[in-house]
């Protein structure tokens, strides 16, 4: 594969160890599971006073974290959920299992670009995803934003919690150095450095140019795909809660 498809391809980046105790993340990172909150709280005020949607989607469900928020905020709207990680779908189906059950729930194992491709235009009234779209490349990306736009319902909402990196890039640097230290204290008290070497790794993978998800870029994309409008509702150091509709 040449370097410039590459951009353009899904990746796994969360198989093996990080994905097989993904619970650590809420010691690395207590603002994910905040972020999570966030997003489901979001969906249930936008769906106050609005008529019942059929469906909703979330891209990216890892363990069930967001999933769950989403679940309690549809109230009782069937949701498809979506990842490429085997290891991840398995805890989501055991954390979830109760609403998998009664039908609520439905996981799906696939790549959020491959899913998106192959469900018809204006198919969902709510996609939301968390901490998902940053591990993506850039060209990649771009084309889930664009698929985003083209399955969801003129009217539909678009939610994403996720790490959206300063325009400042020397005080976005001082954050992710803050970050690097907190791994560094959690996984050495937990004796666990092979872990460390893992999201270290990984956090590369998310700061890397090719991949890095920088604000003001990513809302202009976004306003370039058609979404209007396109807001930032919450904002904590690398974290963002940022909307689109689709008019």
């Amino acid at each position: 594969m040449n370097a410039i498809s590459s951009l353009h391809t899904a990746e796994r980046l969360f198989s093996g160890p990080i994905a097989e105790e993904y619970e650590k993340l809420a010691l690395i990172c207590p603002a994910a599971a905040d972020m999570s909150r966030r997003v489901g709280e979001f969906v249930a005020g936008w769906l106050r006073g609005r008529a019942v949607p059929d469906d909703a989607l979330e891209l990216g469900c890892g363990t069930g974290v967001t999933t769950a928020a989403l679940l309690a905020a549809l109230d009782e709207v069937p949701l498809t959920a979506v990842d490429s990680e085997p290891s991840m779908l398995v805890q989501a189906g055991a954390n979830l299992a109760s609403w998998i059950e009664a039908g609520r729930l439905r996981l799906v194992e696939n790549d959020a670009l491959s899913f998106l491709r192959d469900q018809a235009d204006d198919s969902f009234e709510v996609i939301a995803s968390a901490f998902t779209l940053h591990n993506f490349m850039n060209g990649y990306r771009r084309e889930v934003l664009q698929e985003i736009f083209r399955v969801l319902k003129p009217g539909g909402l678009f939610v994403n919690g996720d790490r959206y990196g300063l325009d400042d890039t020397l005080e976005h640097t001082r954050l992710i150095q803050e970050e690097v230290k907190q791994y560094f204290k959690v996984f050495r008290e937990l004796n666990r450095i092979d872990l460390l070497e893992h999201w270290i790794v990984h956090l590369f993978s998310d700061e890397s140019p090719d991949r890095v998800m920088r604000l003001a870029p990513s809302l202009d994309a976004m306003a370039e795909i058609g979404f209007h409008p396109v807001s930032v509702h919450y904002r904590d150091e690398v974290n963002a809660l940022v909307t689109g509709s689709k008019p």
